[in-house]
């Protein structure tokens, strides 16, 4: 019923993308690839959507990484193949794994456990098919991962690769550059970018000199994928998310630029509080996300409000929001109640992970529906 609405008749809070900045974002990542000359396998935890899907991949359904199960039944229900769950294997749903890579023409899983190889092993798969694997490698984020500088992670690629060939396949080495988001500004970015690509490429390059093929090398992250790097034309595949809707937290780290950023969550103002100098609006953290209120930002730190920079969020609750002016002369009147406001969140991974629905729009009017898989 909301096709072809203005934004400004939608219910709030609402979700909406900009479509165009959307596919613009989408285009942009994949000629930084093609000018690399490898390949994007683009993550869709951002979106969840087969329709961001369809953009990121520029249409093929082909090549994507996930986070969730959920997420990779769901893209291949849609019709995508060649699915990468970029997150260690879960051993103790093997089974639903197993049926990916059954039905699939490729299912690929992670793992950074000489256990989890072993979990494989005693589940092989049937009708002459293998389990395809990619190491994951920690090189600096401190998240999941062995360190490629340890030993035990090249015995580990050696037998993922050499043990059980007719089974398990090693496709490549696989990490994630998240320590870009500490980053202020394309140069420290770059580095970081600079010395995973190292990390990685040297790894790459003590397999091969012991004997142990490895076909690919994947390095990713949202910040490190807007200022790629020379050295990553060495690598195979890159695989950033969060571009297609970029965020607030995106353009401070300097990935972006303002009009970049594709998400907004829209909202209402429901009350003038004169006496508190706020604007209370139907905008709480259920529809945002509490992430950017750490560091001592407390709400304001979730959002910013566009076109108005004189505005500052100062308070979230369930489902509540309240707004001041920045140096605490509100006008009401610019702002009567009933009128929307929208909101730039600080990450969109997380505010998109609080709506059944995205409103997707072209100059302010609703062209598409996106709804998210969601679940694990």
């Amino acid at each position: 019923m909301w096709l072809g609405a203005r934004l400004d008749t939608l219910p709030t809070p609402a979700l909406t993308i900009d479509r165009t900045t959307a596919r613009r974002n989408a285009e942009r990542m994949r000629e930084r690839c093609r000018t690399l000359g490898v390949h994007l396998r683009p993550h869709v935890k951002t979106h969840k959507t087969l329709e961001g899907g369809l953009l990121a991949t520029g249409g093929t359904r082909r090549g994507i990484a996930v986070s969730t199960l959920a997420e990779a039944r769901f893209f291949a229900d849609g019709g995508f193949d060649d699915i990468l769950l970029a997150y260690p294997l879960p051993t103790t749903r093997l089974e639903e794994c197993a049926g990916l890579a059954q039905r699939l023409e490729a299912f690929h899983v992670l793992l950074d456990r000489p256990e989890a190889l072993a979990s494989l092993r005693q589940r092989p798969l049937a009708h002459g098919k293998r389990w395809l694997v990619w190491l994951k490698l920690d090189c600096g984020n401190g998240r999941a991962g062995m360190r490629p500088t340890d030993p035990a992670a090249l015995e580990l690629a050696r037998a993922i690769a050499n043990d059980a060939p007719e089974e398990v396949t090693l496709v490549g080495v696989y990490a994630h550059c998240g320590n870009t988001y500490g980053c202020s500004g394309a140069d420290a970015i770059q580095a970081i970018a600079r010395t995973t690509t190292n990390a990685v490429l040297s790894f790459v390059a003590a397999l091969r000199q012991a004997g142990v093929p490895c076909p690919h090398a994947s390095i990713g992250s949202t910040p490190s994928c807007s200022h790629p790097i020379p050295e990553m034309s060495q690598l195979t595949e890159l695989h950033p998310g969060n571009y297609i809707f970029y965020d607030l937290q995106q353009t401070q780290l300097g990935s972006c630029q303002p009009q970049d950023v594709a998400i907004r969550v829209l909202t209402r103002v429901i009350g003038h509080y004169a006496h508190r100098g706020q604007l209370l609006v139907d905008c709480g953290w259920a529809a945002l996300s509490l992430h950017g209120a750490g560091a001592g930002q407390g709400p304001q730190g979730c959002a910013a409000i566009d076109g108005h920079p004189e505005l500052r969020l100062v308070g979230l609750t369930q489902e509540h929001g309240l707004l001041e002016h920045a140096d605490g002369q509100m006008d009401f009147g610019r702002f009567p109640v009933g009128s929307v406001l929208a909101l730039i969140p600080y990450h969109a991974c997380a505010t998109a992970a609080m709506h059944p629905v995205y409103y997707v729009h072209e100059e302010g009017q609703v062209v598409a529906l996106w709804h998210p898989v969601r679940g694990w």
